[in-house]
């Protein structure tokens, strides 16, 4: 689905404020089942399990943020294995743990995040979060990188970074469906153990402001394009378009770059695309004598067909983008500190430099 526009805003029009008005009851009966849910305990696993998650439904760069503590876990000397729903992908379906092989599957099966993992780690794709865990330990994992899951209490969790889109922030404060937010902020505060705000934003402060009242530690971050794919965007003509929770951010980030955005389409998240849709894009960007340009989590659900299309129209291209954090050592070092407090000290393998 595609988020209504007055989710994001503190002060809408009239249709904004009339649509509050209507969904407030239900908001209310989704935020009581939301705690129920969240207050279920959780299944222990014999290895640290960390969580990158979020307030609100949407895009706030938990991906990204998920493959930087891969790498960084990596490199000291861990196994992590990541573990998502796998959401819009058939095999998480029949409710089984699968293991995601990039040379097999495609975003139709095991949705479109668990492909860009897998090019980092070892991903399993399961509805059942401690039945996809028992999978990653059963294949070696030293640790579980979540990617999602902070409203999702049937696996316990040993950190949890909260990841706020700096654009955005929680919104208009409101739980679905009347706002954007998955379940009471008090209570996602309490499940939380760090934030991490990615972009500028009054609305990302406001969000870090309110996180800092717990005491609990706020991080800083940016998105960064590829160097070598933001050199080709710069001065260039481009079609753009993204599937994704914000596809404005995508759309700022070619501008960053230097593009010169000549058309854009958004659609909605996890968007489902038919051959038809790209082929559109390849007519129109050939028009305007522009590159077409997407996400690279665009990117994974159309690689499957593109070599039916049209060789002689323009091929979609990925803008790939790192995370940057600010104050990543101290990122870093919080997360050893878990896997130490987890283990015992002095039993984490690997250098303790990250």
């Amino acid at each position: 689905m595609r988020a209504p526009d007055f989710w994001w805003s503190a002060k809408p029009g009239l249709f904004g404020r009339a649509m509050t008005a209507v969904l407030t009851p239900f908001a209310a009966l989704y935020g009581r089942a939301a705690a129920r849910r969240m207050a279920r305990p959780g299944s222990r696993v014999s290895a640290p399990v960390i969580c990158i998650g979020n307030f609100v439904v949407g895009g706030a760069g938990k991906t990204p943020t998920a493959l930087a503590v891969a790498k960084w876990l990596k490199r000291a000397g861990e196994t992590p294995y990541f573990l998502s729903r796998g959401y819009g992908g058939a095999l998480s379906a029949d409710g089984a743990a699968h293991l995601v092989d990039q040379r097999r599957h495609c975003a139709a099966q095991t949705g479109d995040e668990p492909l860009l993992l897998a090019r980092v780690a070892q991903t399993v794709v399961a509805r059942d979060r401690p039945t996809g865990a028992m999978l990653a330990l059963a294949g070696g994992a030293s640790l579980i990188v979540m990617d999602d899951g902070l409203q999702n209490p049937s696996l316990r969790r040993d950190f949890t970074l909260a990841v706020i889109d700096g654009g955005v922030g929680f919104g208009n404060g409101r739980l679905l469906p009347a706002g954007p937010l998955r379940a009471p902020i008090e209570l996602q505060l309490q499940h939380s153990s760090a934030a991490l705000v990615i972009g500028e934003g009054e609305a990302g402060r406001a969000a870090a402001a309110l996180f800092e009242t717990t005491g609990k530690p706020v991080f800083h971050g940016r998105l960064a394009p590829d160097a070598n794919a933001a050199l080709r965007m710069l001065g260039a003509r481009v079609v753009a378009f993204a599937g994704i929770g914000r596809p404005q951010k995508f759309f700022d980030s070619l501008q960053a770059c230097g593009a010169r955005i000549v058309a854009r389409h958004g659609f909605p998240d996890h968007y489902a695309y038919r051959p038809s849709d790209i082929a559109a894009l390849q007519r129109q960007a050939e028009a305007l004598d522009a590159l077409l340009v997407t996400t690279e989590k665009d990117m994974v659900k159309i690689s499957p067909f593109l070599a039916a299309l049209r060789a002689d129209l323009p091929e979609p291209e990925a803008l790939p983008v790192t995370l940057v954090v600010d104050e990543a050592e101290d990122l870093r070092q919080l997360l050893l500190d878990v896997l130490t407090k987890f283990r015992g000290a002095g039993r984490i393998a690997g250098p303790m430099s990250l």
